[in-house]
């Protein structure tokens, strides 16, 4: 013990060595302000670190942060849960990790969680954390420390005490509105949010909530249409496991999960340019403590679509070894905004266990994007839902989307390919109850109409349920002593195929490319792994989902149709993606010749393909089963056409993420 406290010193001192020159001088009461190591910033999650038994899990604590330095992060958003119980000793016991990265110049925007607000409220609270809490925050009246705004760069950054997002709604509109044209971009951070993994304030304090509590209630809708309007990217802890997800706030009446009412998924037009997804993203930030929890009531497809969900509870009675450790970054560049979620496994339980396996963690990345603010994007669904399902809304497994517009006239589309490679995740069975007076819902069929009106998609031939055809059971319900109707619905275990949020994004072309730069992201980060609701790993081409997982009863077959090229694995460098193709449409201004379409390679822009390797025909889906002849030297390249039919249009076939533009040939 007493040689990994040595090892941790000796860790703090270099680090503070390494950065001393960079180093503002502060006073022990006030927060720092951060250098920025590279030319945008980066902000790191840590997630919640309470290690039970009156201690902090200091290891995984560690390993986060000191990944987060490696990265280059200048801001730490702690999402609340820093203690266990909130005690003297548990404070000492965070800072004296946190303390060394702070000194070191990374500056910390901490949330406070529900074991804070049960144990260390108004004192250890803001003794320890004001120090923590940058000194030009501006702070909400009367929640001072607990919610809080800073402007870093062009990132406008909110946090916001565990439970407290109805009570500061108000003020954020007003944060929004004040700082007009100081920010691009938006990430509030939360102890927990609207939907979640396991919690979520949806459930408890709407479909399970007191009775006549209507601080959400009054203004769910309102919350999600403010965010989605804002491109809002929210982020949170609480559940002790990873998800990355999309909350919906469509528009009443539209059946389009990826656009307005009036237009096609991924859609633009000359006038109004290019449309998002009525939605903002949730980022449920993992794990850095010594528990982990199972997968309970799944996603409330009413308003949420779950894109990436991973845990890990070291529970071997389920076949899962082990806890992660997580850490995720977003960073920003002016319009940009790009994503990294690792994890790193280990099977430590408590502080005198030492640092074990997180000495040198195996740092995988499982979760990645790219996007700009001037983006389209869709939702692609796994090419699992049953026959008769497929014309019915918007499901579409297919990478075919409409024209996407550049700055200069390019736009661009993806016109072929099947979602075959996704990510699987079953969940546990769960009720929610209710008691007539004391909840918002006062019979049987109160509760199944608050489950149906604001999270589960109640399954219609016409309006299905992919998850489910039976995704809430009816209980039959009883009296208490006073004769009050009580009584609880059960929510069945089920099984969930994660969708795809693709993107294509622009940003301005540069002194090497002859157009705009098209970012395609959201292709490659499933690479066709199944897990159980506690982690536990199986597999999807020979074991079946969740008895009644489809919408027509039966359960999700194994996906034999899953390619020979997938990983089964989550490294995201290692995932091949599902072929598709991309086309590439330039100004008609522009001269085609000598041109074809390159991307960046060690940070210089290059051709994807040799001149005599270009093929000149139109698009045709058939190429991807079979890609057109071309000479014997071209082999290795990607396939790349160019339609001098139409002019200045080029196509490809690709199997990643990809970032391209026209680059002399």
């Amino acid at each position: 013990m007493q040689n990994n406290t040595w090892k941790r010193s000796f860790i703090a001192m270099s680090i503070i060595a390494t950065l001393a020159g960079c180093n503002s001088s502060s006073s022990e009461d006030s927060g720092k302000t951060s250098p920025k190591p590279d030319a945008y910033l980066k902000v790191g999650l840590l997630p919640d670190t309470q290690g039970g038994g009156w201690n902090v899990a200091i290891h995984p604590m560690e390993a986060v942060l000191a990944k987060h330095h490696a990265e280059g992060v200048n801001v730490v958003i702690p999402v609340g849960d820093l203690t266990d119980n909130g005690s003297t000793k548990e404070w000492e016991q965070w800072r004296s990790v946190a303390d060394k990265y702070r000194e070191a110049g990374m500056e910390f925007l901490p949330v406070m969680g529900n074991h804070e607000t049960s144990w260390a409220y108004t004192v250890e609270w803001i003794d320890n954390m004001r120090h923590f809490i940058p000194e030009d925050a501006v702070h909400m009246p009367s929640a001072e420390w607990l919610n809080y705004y800073i402007i870093r760069d062009n990132v406008l950054m909110i946090g916001l005490a565990y439970y407290n997002l109805p009570i500061a709604f108000s003020w954020i509109e007003e944060i929004l509105a004040e700082n007009k044209g100081k920010f691009d971009h938006v990430v509030i951070a939360s102890h927990d949010g609207l939907v979640g993994a396991k919690y979520g304030q949806t459930r408890e304090q709407i479909v399970q909530g007191v009775k006549d509590d209507n601080r959400l209630f009054d203004i769910h809708k309102d919350i999600r249409e403010l965010f989605a309007k804002y491109d809002v990217i929210w982020v949170q802890g609480h559940e002790h496991m990873y998800q990355r997800s999309q909350i919906h706030a469509r528009v009443y009446g539209s059946n389009d999960p990826g656009g307005r009412s009036n237009v096609d998924t991924l859609a633009s037009t000359p006038s109004g340019g290019n449309y998002r997804m009525p939605s903002y993203t949730q980022i449920v930030s993992g794990n850095a403590s010594y528990k982990g929890y199972e997968y309970r009531y799944g996603e409330r497809e009413l308003i949420q679509d779950v894109i990436q969900h991973k845990m890990a509870t070291l529970k071997p009675e389920y076949d899962s070894n082990h806890y992660d450790a997580n850490a995720a970054i977003l960073s920003f560049d002016g319009n940009r905004v790009d994503y990294h979620a690792y994890y790193a496994p280990h099977t430590i339980t408590r502080n005198e266990d030492g640092m074990k396996e997180l000495e040198e963690p195996n740092w995988t990345l499982m979760d990645t994007f790219s996007r700009t603010l001037d983006r389209c994007e869709a939702l692609i669904y796994p090419n699992s839902i049953p026959e008769g399902q497929r014309p019915v809304l918007n499901h579409i497994v297919e990478y075919k989307t409409n024209d996407c517009l550049g700055y200069d006239g390019s736009s661009a589309r993806l016109v072929g390919g099947v979602n075959e490679t996704f990510n699987r995740v079953d969940t546990t069975e769960r009720t929610m109850g209710y008691n007539a007076g004391l909840t918002r819902a006062e019979t049987m069929n109160d509760m199944m109409r608050l489950t149906y009106q604001f999270l589960f998609t109640q399954n219609k031939s016409w309006d299905p349920n992919l998850n489910s055809s039976e995704r809430v059971v009816a209980g039959i319900p009883e009296h208490d002593q006073t004769g009050a109707e009580k009584g609880s619905v059960t929510v069945p275990a089920t099984t969930i195929d994660m969708k795809k949020h693709v993107t294509l994004s622009w940003m301005p072309k540069t002194n090497e490319t002859r157009s705009d730069i098209l970012i395609v992201s959201g292709l490659q980060n499933h690479g066709g792994v199944y897990q159980n609701a506690f982690g536990g790993e199986k597999n999807i081409r020979v074991e079946s989902g969740l008895p009644g997982s489809q919408p027509d009863g039966t359960s999700k077959r194994p996906h034999t149709r899953l390619p020979l090229t997938a990983t089964q694995d989550w490294n995201v460098e290692d995932i091949v993606a599902d072929k598709y193709g991309v086309q590439f449409t330039a100004d008609a201004g522009l001269n085609a010749k000598d041109l074809v379409l390159g991307e960046q390679v060690n940070g210089v822009w290059k051709p994807l393909v040799t001149e005599n390797c270009v093929v000149d025909v139109p698009w045709d889906g058939y190429y991807l089963v079979n890609e057109p002849v071309r000479d014997a030297t071209c082999a290795g390249q990607p396939v790349v056409g160019y339609d001098s039919q139409y002019g200045n249009r080029w196509w490809m076939i690709a199997e990643r993420d990809l970032e391209i533009a026209l680059v002399k040939q």
